[in-house]
């Protein structure tokens, strides 16, 4: 993919590359030169933002964090039913 360079000196990073490394405005990135390349690396990784939604089958509440979501801690479990009526 390209981009070009504002008068500014700034950059755009192409949606579909944003989407893939979860990218949000207002996140830091890190630049650095390798071989005469410009790295740009996320410092760090959001957290996977979890949610009760409503199953579509069942209609039942289910826990979700997304196809990617690591393994919730029973901790982690607790504090979102906390907040469930």
């Amino acid at each position: 993919m390209q981009t070009k360079v504002s008068t500014k000196g700034q950059i755009v990073i192409p949606g579909p590359v944003r989407r893939r490394l979860g990218i949000r405005a207002g996140d830091a990135l890190d630049a650095e030169i390798e071989a005469g390349r410009i790295v740009l690396t996320p410092r760090k990784k959001r957290a996977f933002k979890a949610r009760i939604i409503k199953d579509p089958v069942t209609g039942f509440p289910v826990l979700y964090a997304g196809p990617d979501a690591p393994v919730l801690t029973s901790e982690m479990v607790r504090e979102l039913l906390s907040d469930f009526p």
